[in-house]
């Protein structure tokens, strides 16, 4: 099988762990590029010794370079705003993108909610939401499989140390994509998200709490299907995982819904709580850091599903 080329824009953390990745699944991908502005960063550093072409001069330095024309999928891991002068930029070139960037220029995905969807509508533009995304978005999904989820508040608590200089630069744009995707990806009726960076020493890996209002149902049937959506999103992140069981409060008429949701009090009856653990692979960034290895994993199942149509394409053609 031909092995789909890619290059990672952005040689910070992210970018770079992505890097690692795709070159750890080299039977479907190739990092044909590596990408930065710094001189000096870590990730073209890596880049060079394995003999993966790499270009300081950012998005320009990439559609320069001999083998451009040959990559299909780009994978942006730089900020929001970066993100839309290079969605710009690589515009008349035909090229896949992977948005690890809140800037959600195009559809959001969540891997084990929505790829497939997305990638047969023919999206070209997939924005990985964030890493709190990545983390709750699931959960709240599967409860709505089963039932209305009236509202979701997710709160993501990741270590002040795993948050770098883009992270920091995109707080609001993490806490408004989030609670964006919460409704249109997760079928809340309204979402709100929050992020909390964690100061504490040593630093603890990233925790996720999700909260759902939901009227009556099948306390069984949502618990199954937040308990298969977690094996789902685990089939990619390893480090997934349900940190205790599922709660459910009943909640009285005395309850202060109105101030959250835009529906009638009536129709709320409980409150699921779902706590969840994020534990990073640790092939470059340490253990602690769930919340960039959950971004660079889903983007990594993104990328193979993308090869994968790509070949499946390929084999058409020829017969």
């Amino acid at each position: 099988m031909k092995r789909t080329k890619v290059a990672v824009l952005g040689s910070g953390n992210i970018g770079t762990d992505l890097m690692i990745k795709i070159l750890c699944s080299a039977e479907l991908l190739e990092v044909a590029a590596m990408v930065g502005i710094d001189t000096a960063s870590d990730g073209l550093a890596r880049a060079a010794r394995s003999g993966i072409p790499i270009t300081h001069r950012g998005v320009e330095g990439l559609i320069a370079m001999p083998g451009f024309a040959d990559i299909d999928i780009v994978c942006d891991a730089t900020s929001a705003a970066a993100h839309r002068a290079n969605a710009a930029a690589l515009a008349p070139y035909g090229k896949t993108l992977i948005d690890l960037t809140p800037a959600a220029i195009g559809p959001f995905v969540v891997p084990s909610v929505n790829l497939h969807a997305h990638l047969e509508a023919g999206a070209t533009n997939l924005n990985m939401v964030t890493c709190g995304g990545q983390a709750t978005i699931p959960i709240v999904a599967a409860v709505a499989d089963v039932t209305t989820v009236h509202y979701a508040e997710i709160v993501a608590c990741i270590a002040a140390k795993s948050a770098g200089p883009g992270t920091r630069a995109n707080i609001d744009e993490f806490t408004e994509t989030t609670s964006r995707a919460i409704e249109t990806v997760g079928c809340a009726r309204r979402g709100k998200a929050i992020i909390i960076l964690n100061p504490a020493e040593p630093p603890l890996m990233m925790r996720d709490t999700v909260l759902c209002l939901i009227g009556a149902a099948d306390h069984d049937a949502v618990t199954a299907s937040i308990e298969a959506m977690i094996a789902r999103v685990a089939a990619y992140v390893p480090g997934y995982r349900l940190k205790q069981p599922v709660q459910f409060t009943p909640l009285g008429q005395d309850y202060p819904v109105d101030t959250l949701v835009s529906c009638d009090t009536a129709l709320v009856r409980t409150k699921v709580s779902v706590f969840i653990e994020v534990e990073g692979a640790a092939q470059y960034l340490p253990a602690y850091a769930g919340n960039l290895d959950i971004m660079t994993s889903a983007a990594l199942q993104v990328a193979e599903s993308v090869a994968r149509r790509r070949h499946r394409s390929a084999l058409s053609a020829d017969a």
